[in-house]
């Protein structure tokens, strides 16, 4: 009977310490840290790489980050027009930029209203990832065969003084949500930055929708949220505010519309990093990682990368900023 007992409350105890295990394991896994909610219908905003007779056009949305957090994943809604749909889905691509001035060449005279809290001139180096060289897959879903947004931008995208345009009119088409996971994650640092989400699409494009603006839920609100930005090959490197530089005010005198875009960041908190630009990051980082998973090779599981390498490049590469 004893031996009985024994094994009995072994069992239970094994079973607690499993029970436990899975939701450290859960708890460590990838939750959703940046979400705007759903489209308003307000507006759809071109992203597209450069192709045949087509210029670069590229809308970014800031977000905010309160700790070291390693991307995972996103998902970005967007409008297939002219009679696109996933079928002629070719490539997506993801940049993050800072906030200028960072990145940026501060001597030049900006073509544009202001650059105050835009994207930098240039994106973060090594945050870049593409279907097309593998370090991202994507893969789309139909939400809505004939979805209206009232007002677009799509080549109307001026240097000032032209810069108002009221936009391009309403656009109907395929509402599709692209769900992308980084082959190799992303280690971010705390702080603000942009992300700019690119798809090309053949005979057709790619209209990054915009989201309530404030925040709603499902969405969860971001500190300081600022607006949608967007320019293209001719205004590069600056950038113009979608709501107040190109849609502007229908009424003289009266405050002219902000968007924010749809999209999800998807990570891993990593507590106590060290932080960017200090002299010790790096050694605390490392010894966060191995507080947090165990030990770096464990770390390198939890958080995706295909090497312990991969890691300890991504996160030295995220303390240099």
């Amino acid at each position: 009977m004893r031996n009985s007992s024994f094994q009995k409350f072994l069992a239970v105890m094994l079973g607690l310490a499993a029970a436990g295990f899975c939701s450290q394991a859960a708890a460590q896994g990838p939750q959703v840290v940046v979400n705007t909610g759903n489209p308003d219908g307000k507006l759809g905003a071109l992203s597209r790489p450069a192709s045949v007779n087509k210029v670069e056009t590229e809308t970014a949305d800031d977000f905010f980050l309160n700790q070291t957090t390693v991307v995972t994943g996103a998902t970005i809604t967007g409008l297939l027009t002219n009679g696109a749909t996933l079928a002629n889905l070719k490539n997506v691509e993801v940049e993050i930029y800072h906030v200028f001035p960072l990145d940026s060449d501060q001597q030049r005279i900006p073509e544009v209203p202001s650059r105050t809290n835009s994207p930098s001139d240039h994106e973060i180096e090594f945050a870049t990832r593409a279907a097309n060289n593998g370090s991202l897959r994507a893969r789309g879903t139909v939400l809505n065969d004939g979805f209206t947004v009232l007002n677009s931008v799509e080549d109307k995208i001026n240097k000032k003084p032209a810069n108002t345009t009221h936009g391009e009119g309403a656009v109907t088409g395929q509402e599709v949500q692209i769900t992308i996971a980084f082959t190799t994650p992303i280690a971010l640092g705390p702080g603000r930055y942009f992300f700019r989400p690119e798809v090309f699409v053949d005979n057709g494009n790619f209209l990054f929708l915009s989201a309530p603006k404030p925040i709603v839920p499902p969405g969860v609100a971001i500190p300081g949220d600022l607006q949608a930005w967007i320019r293209n090959a001719n205004l590069s490197p600056d950038w113009l505010r979608i709501g107040t530089d190109i849609i502007g005010a229908d009424v003289p005198g009266t405050t002219a519309p902000t968007f924010n875009m749809t999209f999800t960041l998807s990570g891993i908190t990593v507590r106590n990093a060290g932080s960017p630009g200090e002299p010790d990051c790096n050694g605390q980082t490392s010894a966060a990682l191995n507080q947090q998973f165990g030990n770096h090779a464990s770390a390198a599981l939890a958080l995706g990368y295909p090497s312990v390498q991969a890691l300890t490049e991504s996160f030295r590469n995220a303390c240099k900023e």
